[in-house]
């Protein structure tokens, strides 16, 4: 993977990240990068400001310098590196972190997974999530538990979805770089289904059997061909045991695939919605980080715009 330089690890209080961080100090090495760990403090105004009141103290300040401290104290084993900087912030963790990726340049964020504490915060509120959703570069969520290195890896790809061939060569590019570094085996995955496949059968619009059957073969063909076209950039075929041309909906073939394969790491792509800056629809990244075990790699399509501004 010797494509990073400015790399940005996201650290936080209470998660066993020791892994991620060992991944992302490899990763760092490997590519002659700098590496920077960061953590946000979110401040209680009305805690600080009463403490300010009565002690004429600064809680803020000295959540700051305690959390320095802690950043120190938890990178100091590979200090001799030379390759390590801190950084500690305070706001909302995840429009902090955008915030610094655009303000400094940085080309991948790397933090470990934070634990689900409920089914609409694991989908819809998580840092990781936000994360994923908005910020502008490549986002790894490196599950706390899962092996080192990894001896599997996922790529998800769709060579004929509108996010353009683009991002799916970049899934390719990490996966495969990711692969070597790693030592592990990378599969290649597509899904694909005919839209409307159970309304043109069954409902009152319904068409003969035949024809619909000659447009699944049509569908898969096309699919078929540009799967084929895409992996054969990186010598594979469709006849390969690591190439999965599979027929359903990418956020439930996928995780059940990733399932199959014992997978350690998926790389994906989130797909925008044009004119919607920050926004991608399809739950397939929400359902693999809640579904499965796996680490994710997500990256953005070309021409993305995070909905987080600098101040």
């Amino acid at each position: 993977m010797q494509r990073f330089k400015n790399i940005l690890f996201l650290a936080h209080s209470g998660a066993d990240q020791s892994a991620a961080l060992k991944r992302a100090l490899a990763l760092a090495e490997y590519n002659g990068a700098r590496l920077t760990v960061m953590d946000v403090v979110e401040p209680e105004d009305e805690l600080a400001d009463a403490i300010k009141a009565k002690f004429n103290l600064d809680l803020e300040a000295l959540l700051l310098e305690q959390r320095r401290e802690e950043l120190a104290a938890l990178t100091t084993p590979y200090a001799h590196s030379g390759r390590i900087l801190i950084q500690v912030r305070s706001g909302t963790p995840f429009i902090e972190v955008i915030r610094a990726v655009q303000h400094n340049g940085y080309d991948l964020l790397i933090k470990a997974a934070e634990g689900p504490r409920g089914q609409a915060d694991r989908l819809f509120g998580s840092t990781d999530m936000h994360l994923l959703r908005k910020a502008p570069c490549p986002v790894w969520i490196d599950r706390p538990r899962q092996t080192h290195p990894y001896r599997t890896i996922l790529a998800a790809v769709d060579p004929v979805g509108e996010a353009g061939n683009g991002m799916y060569r970049l899934i390719m590019d990490l996966a495969t770089s990711l692969g070597t570094h790693e030592g592990g085996v990378v599969h290649i995955a597509h899904a694909w289904n005919l839209q409307g496949e159970s309304l043109l059968a069954s409902g009152r619009e319904h068409i003969q059997p035949s024809y619909l059957e000659h447009l699944r073969e049509m569908t898969e063909a096309r699919h078929k061909a540009r799967l084929g076209w895409l992996v054969s950039a990186y010598d594979l075929s469709l006849d390969m045991a690591n190439v999965h041309l599979i027929e359903g909906k990418p956020a439930e073939v996928i995780p059940s695939l990733a399932h199959e394969l014992r997978a350690d790491a998926i790389v994906l792509g989130t797909a925008a919605r044009v004119g919607v800056p920050g926004f991608f629809i399809g739950s397939t990244a929400e359902e693999i980080l809640g579904s499965t075990q796996c680490s994710v790699l997500a990256v953005k399509p070309e021409g993305f715009v995070s909905p987080v501004t600098l101040q």
